[in-house]
């Protein structure tokens, strides 16, 4: 058998265009856990702070994390993450994040790296709290720019 032969793929005569991508994720956990984060009680302080760097941080690195992507010029990186009033069911908080930019390849890795080193510290920050908390959902939600033009998942 052959070994697998792996590439970057060549962007050289690709276009540089606007690019931009949306990703989601969620971070399920105890109502007790949600409300510390809401009240700002947890041991190691601002969780959403914290979380929000983090995914910022991630995607700024994403060619560093991920092996075969590119090193991409990003113009954008936001991360919001929405924790839900009262109680909810099941209790968690949801992130999203937008990776913005120009140029020759997409910028989906960028977001839902964003997403998921964001849901990575929000359990690292409360799992002294809260050991069951579990990331899921994370998905590619849109992306725009390119050859392939926009894609929009199904929600």
């Amino acid at each position: 058998m052959e070994p697998t032969q792996i590439r970057m793929i060549d962007v050289t005569d690709k276009t540089d265009t606007e690019r931009r991508a949306l990703a989601k994720g969620t971070v399920t956990m105890k109502p007790a856990t949600l409300e510390l984060i809401r009240k700002g009680r947890l041991e190691k302080g601002d969780v959403l702070a914290v979380a929000r760097t983090a995914g910022i941080m991630a995607a700024k690195e994403t060619h560093r994390l991920i092996p075969l992507c590119h090193p991409l010029r990003l113009t954008s990186v936001a991360v919001e993450i929405h924790v839900p009033d009262g109680d909810s069911d099941p209790a968690g908080v949801q992130i999203t994040a937008t990776a913005k930019g120009i140029g020759k390849t997409g910028f989906e890795m960028e977001a839902l790296v964003a997403v998921t080193v964001c849901a990575l510290t929000i359990y690292d920050m409360c799992k002294a709290a809260d050991q069951r908390m579990t990331i899921g959902d994370i998905r590619l939600m849109e992306k725009s720019g390119g050859k392939s033009g926009t894609y929009l998942a199904d929600e």
